[in-house]
């Protein structure tokens, strides 16, 4: 458990935990010489029954609140400091704005320097501080008078301490990827780099590899302490230090997070709850500059706020914050806003989704997706996204975006016979998949109505006519699942409904009987209409005009202009780049080259074909194998 200190400069902190724990939390001589702390200062309690609470000390100084907020983000219980002569102060009021903002609601309330005063001021400022709390998620602390000069007081306070740490940790922290919010990074003679912070989530041991965000560094833990004592494992709600190996001082800064590879991720826009602070005198108007904290991470961002024009004091709703640069943020992480001086704190929150959409971020549907997201339990919550989203649901990301693994999708969410998922992770609702379904139908039906003479769009002119907004892997699942049923039939790289069919003219069953010969014999070269023209002593248009409507039929594959392949060949073409592809999953222009004894232009020609048909999929100078696609899979067995 972390316990976090708060209040006004100079009303006992650092004194108070010295007393508690016997640690001085001012380390920097500067600090010391002045009397006041400037950066987090942590010290460590055990408690009777062997376990040991942390403690993070912030600094109470107005223009330090920052630092006091990368301190207050990660902590369990809060200990709000009031100075009995001085009674509640400004830096009093503005730390507990942020530990309200925050959601800390356990915590206890010290009102120091006791010795200083007589019974009926303790008993006044007492008074004052239950009155200032009344309204925020502390309002049930317990007050305790104490004195860490004299002592009075602080075994009751250790009690009231002790207590707090008996509550059990979230089930969904513990279960959840490791994360760790960097407050503090050094080099340790014989050890290397060092970083410090408050774990969220999860669990990590010596040797696991991590992944720091923002960033792509991949790092290995080499040893670690927890709660300031050498151990065998971190986990939520324990301040750790972790020595890395293969990391320069110089590549880590605060403010950046060592996770689990698996919810790696940065984002520059991010969906939230906002609730404005009830002392604001305006409301919170989209366009807003603020100062965003999340974690011990501090940025400049832009606020958008999603349910209404404006969000009243007090009120909550959603909003979209637009960042400045990336950080590291998840689902449920607190987040705090100061204005954009950084003179004072307007509001705070939760993380809701750290991919939010820059279009469609005020639409009906994106707000249903975002109340769904709000459901406290996992496993309902997950259903209720996917119910929610008509387009689906990107379940690697979503379990990213959430601080899980994918392994840890609930049961609820398996392939059901009427919903449908992608071999690659999306998953479409039941009701969603069946309206997309009659979309593609209608799409298909209206298509035949205009171009007659066609047998039918490809899957790529389909899903732009039927549904574009889409994601591709469901649409191809979806594609599929109705070729399967039934519904619709492929014929090469085309779609169609059962009952449409193109029907060719006594002239051009003529041409395309005496092609024939030509098309079977021609190989991996293909034919040209000029060749085929040549040989069957018949006129290039008309010739032209007869493969392009077999071309439409799916019975030839027009790979450029003029240059034509029978579907057989085609299978066997795709089936070397699947072969080819199957290890690493790339297919070259050489690679595909040496395998057919085609020329290079051809064998480009052919695999810019198989790209817009879909069998690959081109990424730089290569092209990968589609998964998503059963286009051609005959070509494999």
């Amino acid at each position: 458990m972390i316990v976090g200190t708060a209040g006004h400069i100079d009303h006992g902190k650092t004194t108070l935990v010295r007393a508690l724990t016997g640690v001085d939390t001012d380390r920097l001589p500067e600090e010391r010489r002045r009397g006041i702390s400037i950066e987090l200062g942590y010290a460590f309690l055990d408690t009777p029954d062997g376990a040991r609470v942390g403690f993070v000390d912030v600094p109470g100084h107005e223009r330090l609140v920052h630092t006091m907020v990368a301190g207050a983000t990660g902590i369990d219980v809060a200990l709000l400091l009031v100075a009995a002569d001085d009674g509640p102060m400004p830096q009093t009021r503005e730390h507990l704005a942020v530990l309200s903002l925050l959601g800390v609601s356990r915590g206890v309330v010290a009102i120091t320097k006791t010795d200083r005063v007589d019974t009926d001021r303790v008993d006044a400022v007492s008074e004052q501080t239950r009155a200032m709390l009344a309204g925020t998620p502390l309002r049930d602390a317990p007050i305790v008078p104490v004195s860490a000069l004299g002592g009075t007081g602080l075994d009751a306070l250790r009690e009231r301490l002790f207590e707090a740490a008996d509550a059990p940790a979230a089930a969904e922290r513990a279960a959840a990827a490791f994360r760790v919010a960097i407050d503090r990074a050094f080099v340790l003679d014989g050890v290397g780099t060092v970083i410090t912070g408050t774990v969220h989530a999860g669990r990590v041991r010596p040797g696991d590899e991590l992944a720091l965000c923002p960033g792509t560094r991949r790092v290995r833990v080499r040893s670690l302490h927890a709660q300031n004592r050498e151990a065998t494992d971190a986990m939520a709600g324990e301040r750790c230090a972790l020595a890395l190996a293969g990391l320069a001082r110089e590549e880590v800064r605060r403010g950046q997070w060592l996770v689990a590879p698996a919810i790696a991720l940065a984002t520059d826009r991010l969906d939230a709850r906002l609730e404005l602070w009830r002392g604001e005198e305006r409301p919170l108007r989209s366009g807003t500059p603020v100062q965003l904290h999340v974690g011990a991470a501090v940025v400049p961002a832009t606020v958008a706020v999603l349910d209404s024009d404006v969000l009243a004091p007090g009120g909550c709703g959603l909003a979209q914050l637009v960042l400045r640069e990336p950080i590291g943020a998840w689902f449920g992480d607190r987040l705090v806003l100061r204005d954009a001086s950084a003179s004072r704190t307007i509001a705070g929150g939760a993380v809701l989704d750290p991919f939010a959409p820059a279009r469609y971020r005020r639409t009906p549907q994106r707000r249903a997706e975002l109340h769904a997201l709000q459901h406290p339990e996992p496993g309902a919550r997950l259903a209720a996204v996917v119910a929610a989203a008509p387009n689906g649901v990107d379940l690697r990301r979503l379990a990213a975006a959430q601080g899980v693994g994918l392994e840890a999708r609930p049961d609820g969410l398996e392939a059901r016979p009427d919903g449908l998922v992608s071999t690659d992770g999306w998953m479409l609702a039941p009701m969603h998949a069946t309206a997309a379904l009659a979309r593609l139908l209608d799409a298909l039906g209206t298509y035949h109505a205009q171009q007659p003479d066609e047998l039918g769009p490809d899957a790529g002119r389909l899903r732009r006519l039927a549904l574009p907004r889409l994601p591709e892997p469901l649409f191809r699942a979806l594609l599929d699942a109705a070729i399967a049923t039934g519904r619709v039939q492929r014929q090469g790289a085309f779609v169609h409904l059962p009952v449409h069919v193109v029907r060719l003219s006594a002239t051009e069953e003529r041409i395309a009987q005496k092609a024939a010969p030509r098309l079977a014999e021609v190989g991996f070269e293909g034919a040209w209409v000029r060749d085929i023209a040549r040989d069957a002593g018949e006129g290039e248009p008309m010739v032209r005009t007869t493969l392009a409507r077999l071309a439409r039929r799916g019975e030839l594959h027009q790979v450029v202009k003029d240059l034509y392949y029978p579907a057989a060949t085609m299978v066997r073409l795709a089936g070397i780049a699947r072969e080819l592809g199957v290890d690493g999953g790339e297919v070259t222009a050489a690679g595909f080259r040496d395998v057919t004894g085609l020329g290079r232009k051809r064998a480009i020609q052919i695999l810019e074909y198989l790209d817009r048909i879909g069998v690959l999929r081109r990424v730089g100078d290569v092209h990968r194998i589609r998964t998503d696609s059963t286009l051609f899979t005959a070509a494999t067995t």
